[in-house]
């Protein structure tokens, strides 16, 4: 459904390098009927998904942990994130991207995947959906150790945790990482952990 109230003026490339910053000029009818031009920077790295990989029997979570350049500039000593696994669409969907993300970054097969939402992360300046996922895992699913891949300059971690535990490492700051938080959250609200 179109927004009849905004009208796109004018979009500016101010940055391509990586993925693409734009300068986007519009107006916007407000609701008092007066016409008011904005302009606002919008960062699109393409859409998203992530998953938490759980296991009933042994109450546990599969995660990662990896340096992420932003975190560290912004007062994270160490850089290291702990996360769900998680990977750009590039060309496929959702539920194909994060299949392929599984074995790569954590080394496991899966097949019987979830979607519990999608969520726009930071719609004041990116423009990325994410998709969430949940799924559940054995070890006769474990294919690899994981880690990511050396061609995109991945070094990842992959951490096996009580559930219990990693809920506690949110309220202990040691996962800060919104995604992960709400997935973990997520499984123990709807009583799947």
């Amino acid at each position: 459904m179109q927004n009849n109230k905004v009208k796109i003026l004018k979009t500016e490339i101010l940055s391509d390098n990586w993925y693409t910053l734009n300068k986007v000029t519009f107006e916007y009818l407000k609701k008092n009927g007066t016409l008011e031009t904005q302009s606002r920077e919008a960062y699109d790295r393409g859409n998203g998904a992530t998953i938490l990989l759980y296991n009933k029997e042994l109450k546990t979570v599969i995660l990662t942990r990896q340096f992420r350049l932003p975190t560290y500039i912004n007062g994270n000593k160490d850089g290291m994130m702990i996360e769900a696994c998680a990977g750009l669409l590039d060309k496929d969907n959702p539920e194909d991207c994060i299949k392929r993300e599984t074995e790569e970054e954590l080394g496991y097969e899966i097949s019987d995947i979830k979607k519990v939402f999608e969520v726009y992360m930071s719609p004041g300046s990116v423009t990325e959906i994410l998709y969430f996922f949940i799924a559940e895992y054995s070890k006769s699913m474990k294919i690899n150790d994981g880690g990511g891949l050396e061609e995109e300059q991945e070094e990842i971690e992959v951490l096996e945790l009580d559930i219990d535990k990693a809920l506690e490492m949110i309220d202990s700051g040691e996962i800060k990482d919104a995604k992960t938080i709400m997935l973990l959250q997520h499984v123990r609200l709807k009583n799947i952990l």
